[in-house]
C-alpha cells in the first residue's frame, strides 16, 4: 500500500473498527469513574489507575486480533513493532488528573500512523458520549455529523486553550504568556477535549508543551480534516518523534500569526 490517501475504503474500515472498540472501552472506563481508586504516580509524576491499564489492555487485544501485523504505541504498555507499516497510537485515559478528580472531560485517544505519519484519529469522551473522528480525504465528524473549524482571522479575536499553566517550563511559559496576551480569551483545562472544541469551531487555538506522541498523534488527523492546522512550535508536522510542543489553530492564517508571535517572544 504505497499511498494510504489512495485507499479511502481502508481508512473507512479502520474508522468503523476504531469506533467499535472505543465504544466497548467506554464501559471499562466509566465503571471506574468517580469511584475510589488506587492511584500510582509514574516516573514522570503523572498519575495512573487501573482504568488506564484495563482500557489499554482491551484496546491492544482488539487491535492485535484484528490487525496482527500492526504496531502499537501505548501510554501504559509501551511500543510493539514500531517499525511496522501501520502503527496504532493509544492513550487510554487522556486526562487522568481530570479522571481521578471527578472532572468529566477526559477521553480515550486512538490514532493510526502510516509509515510514521498520522492518517486517522479518534477522540472519545465517555461521560458526554461525544466522539470526533478524522481521516485523510474525509471531513471530520462529531457524532457522525461533519464539523469544521472556524474562520477567525486575527489573534485579537481568537480563543486560546491550554490544559494547564504548569505544563510550560521556565523557557516555555513566557512564550505562552506572550501569545495569550495577544488573544481575546485564554482558558485552561480540557486535555483532548480542547482539540474537539477546536475541530467543532468553538475555539481557535490550542498551545501545549511536554506532550508524548500518544497525546497528539490521534488529534492531528481530526484537526486537519476539520480544516485546521496542527504542528510543533516551529511549524513542523507532528510525527512520533516530535518534541511535544504542539500548536493547533483553526486555519492557516491564524496559525501563522500564532507562530510569529511565539517566535518574536523567543527573541525578547
Amino acid at each position: 500500500m504505497n499511498d494510504i490517501h489512495q485507499k479511502p475504503a481502508f481508512l473507512v474500515e479502520i474508522a468503523l473498527f476504531a469506533e467499535d472498540i472505543a465504544t466497548r472501552s467506554r464501559a471499562i472506563a466509566l465503571r471506574n469513574f468517580r469511584h475510589p481508586l488506587a492511584i500510582t504516580t509514574k516516573a514522570d509524576e503523572s498519575p495512573v489507575t487501573i482504568a488506564d491499564r484495563e482500557v489499554e489492555q482491551a484496546l491492544r487485544q482488539a487491535i492485535g486480533q484484528r490487525y496482527p501485523t500492526h504496531g502499537i504505541l501505548g501510554e501504559e504498555y509501551g511500543t510493539e513493532h514500531a517499525d511496522a507499516e501501520f502503527v496504532w497510537s493509544i492513550d487510554p485515559i487522556d486526562g487522568t488528573r481530570s479522571f481521578v478528580s471527578g472532572h468529566p472531560l477526559w477521553g480515550t485517544l486512538l490514532g493510526l500512523l502510516h509509515r510514521g505519519h498520522p492518517v486517522f484519529g479518534l477522540i472519545d469522551i465517555p461521560v458526554t458520549s461525544e466522539r470526533w473522528v478524522g481521516m485523510a480525504n474525509q471531513p471530520a465528524t462529531l457524532d457522525g455529523v461533519p464539523c469544521h473549524t472556524r474562520d477567525t482571522a486575527t489573534l485579537a479575536n481568537a480563543i486560546l486553550y491550554a490544559t494547564d499553566p504548569d505544563i510550560f517550563d521556565a523557557h516555555e511559559a513566557p512564550l505562552f504568556n506572550t501569545l495569550s496576551r495577544a488573544v481575546y480569551l485564554r482558558r485552561y483545562g480540557g486535555d483532548c477535549y480542547s482539540y474537539g472544541l477546536l475541530a467543532s469551531g468553538c475555539i481557535d487555538l490550542v498551545m501545549e508543551a511536554g506532550l508524548q506522541p500518544y497525546d497528539y498523534l490521534a488529534v492531528a488527523p481530526i484537526i486537519k480534516a476539520a480544516g485546521g492546522i496542527i504542528t510543533d512550535w516551529e511549524g513542523k508536522p507532528l510525527t512520533m518523534h516530535s518534541c511535544g510542543r504542539v500548536l493547533a489553530a483553526a486555519n492557516a492564517g491564524l496559525h501563522q500569526q500564532a507562530l510569529a508571535c511565539i517566535h518574536a517572544a523567543v527573541g525578547t
